[in-house]
């Protein structure tokens, strides 16, 4: 097993990764998620090395299992709030039949080094609450509830 930067050759196993992620947002919430067209994603600048967000690949024997795509983001400019940075986790999955054996936790290790590495406060991200798995394996990483985000349909 092997957790690495990202390259542009990935883009085509990130691609099928990124449907299998979209299938779970649409099953979870399908109010707001939809599958997106094949190819449709851009994902340049997942591999340009732009120092403000990250691409990590879990591989198995040559083979793309699942990534982690993060950025780091500062605290808005407001005054009540503390100048802090943080690392977000935009993406992350494991493909299916590689869960439950500590992959998730191998892209957690080399985020959490890559947000120490960039002075980074802490981690945020966000989950469905009704993703048991998904609560379950952040919470077994050091993940806590802070705020819960609740909405109101107008249609």
């Amino acid at each position: 097993m092997i957790i690495r930067r990202a390259r542009p050759g990935d883009s085509d196993a990130v691609g099928e990764l990124y449907t299998e992620l979209e299938k779970d947002a649409v099953y979870y919430q399908p109010e707001h998620f939809v599958m997106s067209a094949k190819g449709a994603r851009d994902m340049s600048a997942l591999f340009e090395g732009d120092d403000t967000q990250v691409m990590f690949i879990a591989e198995d024997e040559g083979v793309v299992i699942g990534f982690l795509h993060a950025a780091i983001l500062k605290a808005a400019d407001i005054p009540c709030l503390k100048p802090q940075m943080n690392v977000y986790i935009r993406d992350m999955v494991v493909t299916e039949t590689y869960r439950s054996r500590g992959i998730g936790s191998l892209l957690m290790d080399a985020v959490k080094e890559y947000g120490i590495m960039n002075g980074a406060d802490f981690i945020r991200t966000q989950v469905f609450p009704m993703n048991k798995d998904g609560l379950r394996f952040y919470s077994k990483n050091g993940f806590g509830e802070k705020m819960i985000t609740i909405e109101c349909p107008l249609k």
